[in-house]
């Protein structure tokens, strides 16, 4: 979570224990309900080792990418089947949105993550006082990128070097990186056509900065150096907290094919640790509901602009005149569902050394494309091995 949102929550857990009535009576048998912060990455790692030890957080939030690897590893329960006579009930489960994509997350038929919110996924972010309204196509991108990239300041700034940034452009040539049978798709036409976009982006057309990470790409952005920026619902608050003019559209269409680039969407949300039981499971239970209640998701809604998994807070969002939650909704429904098994962790890793391979012109995007592909394929057999 970003500041803005652990705001939120810290406010939720103060709620829950201070004032709900069945959370009140947790704390007032000495239940203390607080969180305890770690980027995305440390997460998984520290919530990993705790859990293995057999500690850890009870509740564990992330995206749902995360359900992969922790119930291979067995760190997670099946919240459809909890022990020691636990239940959610069906009407609780059944009150989580199914369209345009899914709240909850199953994996081998068995759910394992509840979400607080969907999406998570990217959007083109442009600074209204730079440019009124955003380019519709990628072509009108680039022209108007380059009548604003001059004096230290450019037309587009992303963190562009990171395959998870790169994947929309992979699905605006028609690709995508596993099939069905979560095998990786790699090595295909629209991986080499979206590395030579991004490069062209660079060099032929000079629209974005030579080497632009997440941090150079924020600043540029914050800094008024930058009309647009490509970045997901994490980054909102804190531009509306610096008191920016901005507004959130779909990335630009590729005319070439005519299809939107398709950012991956996922859930966000809470899995409960396998080490939890008994009397301290209930409570966990019942924290759990309270943070995914339609009212504490709508307060994220306000504050930062997060799209609720309830279905009647997803109802009452629509009634919010919020040109910026509109565009951020658009976004998602061009975009692709995350899979949440463990291969998708492996071709992240697969993609990152021959993609910044090819930007740094060590490679070409054929032979990235073929090594990339290659790579997955030899961690995913010795993974399952």
């Amino acid at each position: 979570m970003q500041p803005g949102e652990r705001k939120v929550l810290d406010v939720a857990l103060e709620k829950f224990a201070k004032e709900d009535p069945i959370g009140k009576q947790w704390a007032e048998k000495g239940y203390v309900f607080r969180e305890l912060f770690y980027e995305t990455e440390p997460i998984r790692s520290n919530f990993m080792i705790a859990a293995l030890g057999g500690s850890g957080a009870e509740l564990v939030y992330g995206p749902s990418d995360m359900v992969g690897p922790f119930t291979q590893l067995e760190i997670i329960h099946q919240m459809d089947s909890l022990p020691d006579g636990v239940k959610l009930e069906q009407e609780f489960l059944d009150s989580f949105i199914t369209e345009p994509f899914p709240a909850n997350t199953y994996l081998n038929e068995h759910l394992y993550q509840i979400a607080d919110q969907v999406g998570n996924h990217l959007c083109l972010v442009y600074n209204k006082d730079i440019i009124p309204v955003p380019p519709k196509t990628i072509g009108e991108m680039i022209e108007m990128g380059k009548k604003l990239t001059k004096d230290g300041n450019y037309g587009l700034v992303w963190n562009y070097t990171e395959p998870y940034f790169f994947i929309p452009f992979v699905g605006s040539f028609g690709g995508g990186v596993m099939n069905e049978k979560f095998e990786p798709t790699l090595n295909t036409e629209a991986t080499v056509k979206a590395a030579q976009l991004i490069v062209d982006l660079r060099d032929k057309h000079k629209i974005i900065p030579t080497d632009c990470d997440y941090q150079t790409a924020n600043a540029l952005f914050k800094e008024g150096r930058a009309a647009m920026i490509i970045n997901g619902p994490w980054s909102w608050a804190t531009y509306k907290n610096a008191g920016m003019n901005f507004g959130i559209a779909r990335i630009p269409l590729n005319e070439e094919t005519g299809l939107y680039p398709a950012p991956m969407v996922s859930p966000r949300g809470y899995s409960i640790n396998i080490n939890t039981r008994g009397e301290k499971l209930r409570a966990t239970v019942d924290l759990l509901k309270f943070l995914c209640s339609p009212e504490v998701e709508l307060e994220f809604t306000k504050a930062v602009g997060t799209i609720p998994s309830r279905k009647e807070a997803y109802a009452q969002m629509a009634s919010f005149a919020d040109d910026n939650l509109r565009g951020s909704m658009d976004q998602i429904l061009v975009g692709r569902a995350m899979p949440v098994v463990s291969e998708m962790r492996v071709i992240w890793d697969s993609m990152r050394p021959s993609y910044q391979a090819v930007l740094n012109g060590s490679k070409t995007p054929e032979q990235a494309a073929k090594e990339m592909q290659e790579l997955a394929q030899k961690l995913i057999k010795e993974m399952k091995q």
